[in-house]
């Protein structure tokens, strides 16, 4: 059985997030949450998922791309880029865990592929981290906490 058109939006919408493109996952997460059509723990799945891999994405820039970082169509900010990397040298790999957060997250993920993050590791950490985002809005919008 094919997911159903909701469930890719939100997959897309959560991968784009993690990415270079400007989106909301929440906000779709929510609505879905609030219109109670679907399953919350399969919402959580997919958007984790989705927004996991959009974070891989940006390792993969970091890890092969990071030589461009000057170049207008680069993702990430190069001050961005220099202030996350001081952030996870002065921290080191626990700082992914803060990969779900607004403006440092997603430089982080870059950072951590230019800094040669072992990629296991990584996807762990990362995991936890967006996957953690995505429960306790969740359990915020269903009112369990």
């Amino acid at each position: 059985m094919p997911l159903d058109p909701a469930l890719w939006s939100l997959f897309g919408i959560a991968f784009a997030a993690a990415t270079i493109f400007p989106a909301q996952s929440e906000i779709m997460l929510v609505g879905l949450l609030v219109a109670a059509t679907h399953d919350p723990w399969l919402l959580v799945a997919v958007a984790s998922v989705g927004n996991t891999l959009g974070s891989c994405v940006n390792w993969a820039l970091g890890r092969w791309l990071r030589h461009y970082s000057d170049r207008r169509w680069f993702p990430v900010p190069e001050k961005a880029m220099l202030k996350a990397e001081d952030f996870y040298k002065r921290w080191g790999w626990p700082s992914l865990l803060l990969a779900w957060t607004p403006f440092i997250g997603d430089p982080l993920t870059v950072v951590a592929g230019s800094l040669r993050v072992g990629f296991p590791l990584f996807l762990l950490l990362i995991a936890i981290s967006k996957t953690g985002r995505y429960v306790v809005l969740t359990l915020g919008t269903l009112g369990l906490v």
